[in-house]
């Protein structure tokens, strides 16, 4: 298979755009494309969209200069009259407008004003982030829950928030409350006292109105943690086809799933900074800003080392895993990690579980350790957690550990 390079060398749309008047500017998004590993045909769909968009410009008596993200829409627009668009197309030609203005060949993109409710959002995401300590992922939870509640109590804006009262905070809650699950409920709630502690705080509203958001009722260990066996965590492994980077990718983040109990952002972020090839250690970087350094099992360190030497792309981003689809960067969130164990449940068949994503191998993991004998201390410093009621919670799946602790049964022989 012919690599990006060679394509270019023997390419005629490049060549004849290269020797056009905009020769220099397309030789830069040559290099860019070059810099990102697209593929050949990628390479070869983003020439087609210059050539297009440069036509289209000089038809319509608009020069290289112009161009911004109105004029890309425009071109997309009357492009897509004629042929069909593909889903990539957008980006490449928002990778041309950075090439321009990084070249000073175009205006910087304009940046648009804030709304009312988009300053406050900024502000109070500052505040989460800043005075509270929360992370971004847990900020950004917070917003869609927010966004609703300023939607329904505050129709004009902004300016209504100093009239918020708690009837308007009692009755949003009373219409949401069950929407979706008890955790749900429970999480909105918590967002909107966030929101109104905050809104009390910076003098936005003259009520303290976080008290009067009342609590959703949760039955703490009501309900029993989704595992899979042993056996069936081994069919899920023996399911990545080792043969491909992208299998053995795959693999050695489900081993990190599997046998190191890790959350799926934890996954996310491993650097290859943070392995100690030397002392077999690696540098976690926890929930709730902690970092833990984990023993490296062997059949964990040879995927991992497969993997980088043959499977991941030449990056300069120090990222461990990252996507296989150009550009080579890292994940954005834990949420590629999920889908890459629910791609792979798929692929062995495991279905009917209440929880299909990364987290059901944490709860394997623990579930199986417990079963071999080990402690609920010595598995809650496993799992890095916080506190003995998060672990407490796999004592129910011991069912023979709890047969003794049972009652007999109402009328059966004494």
């Amino acid at each position: 298979m012919a690599t990006t390079e060679e394509y270019l060398r023997t390419s005629r749309v490049f060549q004849r755009l290269k020797s056009g008047p905009h020769g220099p500017l397309v030789e830069l998004y040559a290099r860019r494309l070059l810099a990102d590993e697209l593929a050949p045909h990628g390479t070869w769909r983003c020439l087609n969209l210059l050539s297009g968009l440069i036509s289209w410009a000089s038809s319509s008596g608009l020069k290289l200069r112009d161009l911004d993200e109105g004029l890309v829409g425009r071109y997309l627009r009357d492009r897509s009259g004629k042929q069909t668009l593909q889903p990539g197309d957008w980006a490449a030609l928002k990778r041309l407008l950075s090439v321009l203005r990084e070249a000073g060949a175009i205006a910087p993109a304009a940046v648009a004003p804030l709304t009312l409710d988009q300053q406050i959002f900024e502000a109070f995401s500052d505040y989460l982030g800043k005075e509270r300590g929360l992370a971004t992922t847990s900020t950004v939870a917070h917003l869609p829950c927010i966004r609703l509640f300023l939607r329904e109590v505050c129709p004009a804006g902004a300016g209504d928030l100093a009239r918020i009262n708690q009837d308007d905070v009692t009755r949003f809650i009373e219409r949401h409350a069950w929407d979706r699950s008890p955790g749900t409920g429970k999480a909105m709630c918590w967002a909107l006292r966030s929101f109104l502690r905050y809104l009390y705080h910076k003098g936005l509203n003259p009520l303290a109105l976080a008290s009067c958001v009342p609590s959703i009722r949760r039955w703490r260990f009501a309900s029993l943690p989704t595992y899979l066996s042993a056996a069936q965590v081994q069919t899920v492994l023996d399911g990545c086809d080792r043969t491909t980077a992208l299998g053995r990718r795959d693999f050695a983040v489900l081993l990190m799933l599997a046998k190191l109990g890790l959350r799926a952002s934890e996954v996310a972020n491993i650097t290859l900074d943070d392995i100690d090839w030397r002392a077999g250690e690696m540098l976690i970087h926890a929930k709730g800003r902690q970092r833990a350094r984990m023993p490296i099992p062997p059949d964990v360190g040879a995927a991992v080392v497969a993997y980088v030497r043959d499977g991941r792309p030449q990056s300069p981003c120090r990222r461990l895993f990252l996507r296989t689809l150009a550009p080579s960067v890292g994940f954005a969130s834990g949420c590629a990690i999920t889908m890459i164990a629910k791609t792979a449940l798929d692929r062995a068949g495991i279905h009917g579980c209440a929880h299909r994503g990364a987290h059901i191998f944490r709860h394997s993991l623990a579930t199986e350790l417990l079963r071999s004998g080990a402690t609920l201390s010595q598995i809650g410093q496993l799992l890095r957690h916080e506190g003995h009621d998060t672990t407490r919670i796999y004592a129910k799946v011991d069912i023979e550990g709890l047969r003794p602790l049972s009652l007999p049964w109402p009328g059966s022989a004494q």
